[in-house]
């Protein structure tokens, strides 16, 4: 079954060889995040925004793990008729977005084109695989057993969302109150980063465009990136989410890189 997905703008025909824009949420997340960037791509590309499991109006569907996701981000992609794509990916979306540029379906029919990494973990050392999970089984049963409203403002609190201000986090706290707990549980077990194979060498081998953005003041993935030879954009007064914090800079860099991929394949 494929999962919700929602799309923007007009489907050009194929002799433009234009890809369709495939974006994937973080956890708590939904399709509906990427919105302000889209109002500015769907003017220029077909996009396509998709709820990951337990989340949005997906938040029936669950998989176990990378290969379940990924493979109902293939299901999807082949449900909407995708041939080529370029598939961009924040936080949780950005490491689902490297394991599928990593690992391709050999009988998909789409054609990924490039992928564009906001945030992403590249996976964790083995020896701290174990404290990572049992950190996120924590959590995951705050999740599962507690209200949102109880275990957000402690999740917000978290040293990755250092740059948000008092009332920033309240919003997200709101914002974020309407998903179905377990459902979230789930899945932050099933993409566990201690589950995650390493990806950064995967990634830089990769036969395929790609582009790392980060937020100025996202220090910890600024200093991931920094130990990386992919291609990177940091974004100036940002933090973890700049898809939200600076739309407008968010989609330019969307726009620069998919020209970039145009005249590479043109």
């Amino acid at each position: 079954m494929p999962l919700y997905s929602e799309s923007y703008g007009v489907r050009h025909d194929l002799s433009r060889q234009r890809p369709t824009l495939v974006f994937l949420h973080g956890l708590l997340g939904s399709g509906r995040d990427w919105r302000h960037a889209v109002n500015v791509l769907s003017q220029h590309y077909f996009c396509l925004t998709i709820d990951l499991p337990g989340h949005g109006n997906s938040q029936m569907l669950s998989a176990a793990d990378f290969v379940q996701v990924n493979q109902l981000i293939h299901q999807t992609l082949a449900h909407r008729h995708i041939t080529s794509y370029v598939l961009i990916g924040y936080s949780m979306g950005a490491r689902l977005a490297m394991y599928h540029a990593a690992f391709p379906n050999s009988e998909s029919q789409s054609r990924l084109e490039g992928i564009v990494l906001e945030g992403g973990h590249f996976g964790l050392p083995p020896i701290e695989c174990a404290a990572r999970f049992a950190n996120d089984e924590k959590w995951a049963h705050r999740f599962a057993c507690e209200s949102l409203g109880k275990v957000l403002p402690d999740w917000y609190q978290q040293p990755v969302f250092s740059s948000l201000n008092h009332d920033q986090r309240q919003s997200l706290v709101l914002k974020r109150s309407n998903n179905l707990g377990p459902g979230v549980a789930r899945m932050l077990l099933a993409t566990s980063l201690a589950k995650q194979p390493p990806m950064q060498e995967k990634v830089e081998a990769l036969l395929l465009p790609a582009l790392y953005i980060c937020g100025e003041q996202d220090s910890k993935f600024r200093r991931l990136i920094e130990g990386s030879a992919l291609d990177s954009l940091v974004i100036p007064s940002a933090g973890h989410n700049v898809h939200v914090e600076r739309p407008h800079e968010f989609s330019m860099a969307i726009i620069n890189f998919v020209k970039q991929i145009g005249i590479k394949h043109g």
